[in-house]
């Protein structure tokens, strides 16, 4: 089916409506009322022959025929307006500022850069790690990337990825092989970051009762505490998406027990009140891609051991 030129401009209302499933924010992103973004997404409804919002007297979401085009929608207008943006600037290079969780950046998403750096070459990324909420101000970061709910006050959330919690420890920690069941575990030296969901919330899941818990070693960084079970201090409850990388390269193994769904999930934040910048249009589209690749880049490439002579 060919949309009519005509429908374009619903195209557009329709995705503002999809990124923030609400037609009143999308409205007031758009400099409409909500009656004007309802008559065009029921337009192109109309004109496309499916539904694409479910609406209900909480608000709307999308049906799965929505998500699909939304994230086409997304994907085609924000190589629209990075083309437009480097037309305008005569090729200039654009500087995108990212807030985000030092442990996502070190495993995550700095081993995945590469591939976003080389697709978009005008895009210099100006990356800030911090645990605390940022403030997006005037000054302020274009995006952030948060772990939690997923609803903040005057941020639009995209959603990039759930996670799960299990255990891990070094090959090398005294005791681990008599580790045969999660009960066990408890036996080892424990290593805790300071994260909601902890030790305690695994072994009730594992169904292990009645277990006193001995004294732990605390980080207040989880990355340091995958780093402090590489090198066996204890064993570590790690995040799949932090920890991938150390199970790829052998660094740490995963101990008996069940995974733990995570209480908070990865999102993608921007302030509500101001329009999404292209480029950072284009990360969000490119980080939910990777989410979906299965390929497992290893971090820190410089910290790997050289080849013998």
């Amino acid at each position: 089916m060919n949309l009519r030129p005509a429908l374009l401009p619903a195209l557009g209302v329709f995705a503002a409506a999809a990124r923030h499933q609400n037609f009143a924010h999308a409205a007031e992103e758009l400099h409409l009322t909500a009656s004007a973004v309802s008559h065009h997404v029921r337009k192109l409804e109309s004109q496309l022959g499916v539904l694409l919002f479910q609406r209900n007297a909480r608000g709307v979401t999308l049906t799965a025929e929505g998500r699909q085009l939304a994230d086409a929608a997304t994907a085609a207008l924000g190589d629209i307006a990075a083309v437009a943006a480097n037309l305008h600037h005569g090729g200039s290079i654009t500087t995108l500022r990212i807030s985000t969780l030092h442990s996502l950046t070190y495993c995550w998403l700095l081993p995945r850069l590469p591939r976003f750096c080389a697709a978009h070459p005008h895009i210099r990324l100006n990356i800030e790690t911090n645990i605390a909420l940022t403030r997006f101000d005037e000054d302020g970061p274009d995006l952030g990337i948060r772990h939690g709910p997923g609803q903040w006050t005057g941020l639009t959330s995209h959603h990039l990825m759930d996670d799960e919690l299990f255990p891990v420890a070094s090959p090398a920690l005294d005791g681990i092989g008599m580790v045969l069941e999660p009960r066990q575990i408890a036996s080892l030296p424990l290593v805790s970051d300071m994260a909601s969901q902890g030790w305690r919330d695994w072994f009730r899941a594992a169904g292990v009762r009645g277990l006193e818990l001995p004294p732990m070693h605390v980080f207040s960084d989880s990355t340091d505490a995958m780093r402090a079970a590489v090198y066996g201090i204890g064993a570590a409850l790690a995040r799949r998406q932090i920890v991938a990388p150390y199970l790829q390269r052998y660094e740490l193994i995963r101990l008996p027990g069940p995974a733990l769904k995570a209480r908070f999930s990865y999102y993608a934040v921007h302030p509500t009140h101001r329009p999404l910048s292209a480029a950072a249009g284009l990360f969000i589209d490119w980080m939910k891609q990777e989410v979906l690749d299965e390929r497992v880049p290893l971090p820190a490439t410089a910290e790997r051991q050289p080849a013998s002579a």
